[in-house]
């Protein structure tokens, strides 16, 4: 009979205590998901103005190589200066040469 009560006796988490664990566990995650959204897209805006800088300065480059500001992005990528995929941010914006700088549209 000692050998049964032994058995059943074992300490353990109760109902009550592994739903306020996951009420816990629910609540975290309800606050950090948005948070992380609104980070991807502040990343992505971030991203494509340090990919404007860069083609400025490889226009820059062009520059004064050539005597002459490129027209067109396609220029670049000729020369050499750009990749075909640096013509367009991750975000989805086409980058295009306006008055000698790289604008995002």
């Amino acid at each position: 009979m000692n050998n049964f009560k032994n058995k059943f006796n074992k300490k353990a988490f109760t109902l009550i205590e592994m739903l306020l664990v996951l009420l816990i566990i629910s609540l975290l995650l309800i606050l950090i998901i948005p948070n992380i959204a609104k980070q991807s897209s502040h990343i992505q805006t971030t991203s494509c103005e340090a990919q404007l800088k860069m083609v400025d300065s490889q226009i820059e480059a062009y520059s004064l190589k050539f005597n002459k500001k490129p027209t067109t992005m396609d220029e670049l990528v000729n020369e050499g200066y750009i990749k075909e995929n640096q013509k367009q941010c991750k975000s989805g914006a086409l980058i295009s040469i306006n008055d000698g700088e790289a604008v995002a549209n």
